[in-house]
């Protein structure tokens, strides 16, 4: 990676123009926002080209899963926004620890909201807040975590020194950008690089290549807790009841894996605590005790657990 990240910026697919939208201020609002429509509807496209390369990581991101290993996302401006974004979804989506699936930003939570100037610039910064962070868990002498690095134009320094210093961890380094054959993608173990395309408005990556990269995440996140144990079906088992919309899903989510009356799974979730040990009680006649302990042997897996 000794090329200068800086050389020729203006090449980058990225930062080219788009010769869709070179009048755009001239048309009506109606032809401008179809403009962008259009635009965006090929990004399904870009990102289904992927595909091949996300089931990679998800299979391997499970795998160190299994083992005790975390993800974390690390990134810039709208990258490193949508890396926390997914992130902080988890947990309440899932039922996950905070600390499993961990969003770092340039510049930290401040950034979020407020431009932290010349954080993405720095190799040095993106490693001290990946140590922060207490990066580099090691099981049996194996580093177990994976580091995605998200970087829609795959030269952004902060994200390159993160990943440099997570490879020298041992750990599994993923590259997310949407110029192919970028630094990041050089520098990951596997690359995701959907290929975008020029923004409607030039430069402005917070469009088409947020929106790559908030697809790309989605299927990485969903499809790491899938392979994990945490959905049963497309139902969200590990649902938290936090609120009366939630218990109401909860409730809804037993009574279709069950085929019980929606006023039994509601004295299922009052009696079990959660959807998946109401669920295994209701289906293999357990108490909460024995069906917990069941759920346990497998890992939390209810298929496994229902031996289906």
């Amino acid at each position: 990676m000794s090329e200068n990240p800086n050389s020729n910026l203006g090449a980058l697919l990225t930062e080219t123009r788009n010769p869709a939208s070179t009048r755009i201020d001239t048309l009506s609002t109606e032809e401008m926002l179809r403009v962008f429509n259009d635009e965006d509807a090929k990004i399904a496209g870009a990102v289904a080209a992927e595909i091949p390369n996300i089931a990679r990581a998800v299979d391997a991101v499970s795998e160190r899963f299994e083992r005790g290993g975390r993800l974390f996302y690390t990134g810039a401006g709208t990258s490193g926004r949508l890396g926390v974004l997914d992130a902080s979804e988890c947990p309440p989506t899932f039922s996950v620890p905070r600390g499993l699936v961990v969003g770092i930003m340039a510049g930290g939570d401040t950034a979020l909201r407020t431009a932290v100037e010349g954080a993405e610039d720095s190799r040095e910064l993106g490693v001290s807040e990946l140590v922060a962070v207490g990066f580099g868990k090691v099981v049996d002498g194996v580093c177990v975590d994976t580091l995605v690095g998200i970087a829609a134009s795959g030269r952004t320094p902060y994200v390159l020194g993160a990943m440099e210093f997570a490879k020298q961890k041992g750990a599994l380094v993923i590259g997310l950008s949407c110029v192919p054959g970028s630094l990041v993608a050089q520098a990951a173990e596997i690359a995701i690089t959907p290929a975008s395309g020029p923004e409607v408005i030039t430069g402005s990556t917070r469009m088409k290549a947020g929106t790559a990269t908030k697809l790309a995440l989605n299927m990485l996140s969903t499809g790491v807790m899938v392979r994990t144990g945490h959905v049963y079906g497309n139902l969200m088992v590990n649902v938290q009841t936090t609120n009366e919309k939630l218990v109401d899903r909860a409730e809804r989510i037993i009574v279709d894996a069950t085929g019980c009356s929606r006023a039994r799974a509601a004295e299922l979730l009052q009696a079990a605590g959660t959807v998946k040990v109401a669920i295994v009680m209701e289906k293999l006649g357990l108490s909460r005790e024995a069906a917990e302990e069941k759920l346990a042997a497998h890992k939390g897996h209810l298929r496994k657990t229902l031996g289906e």
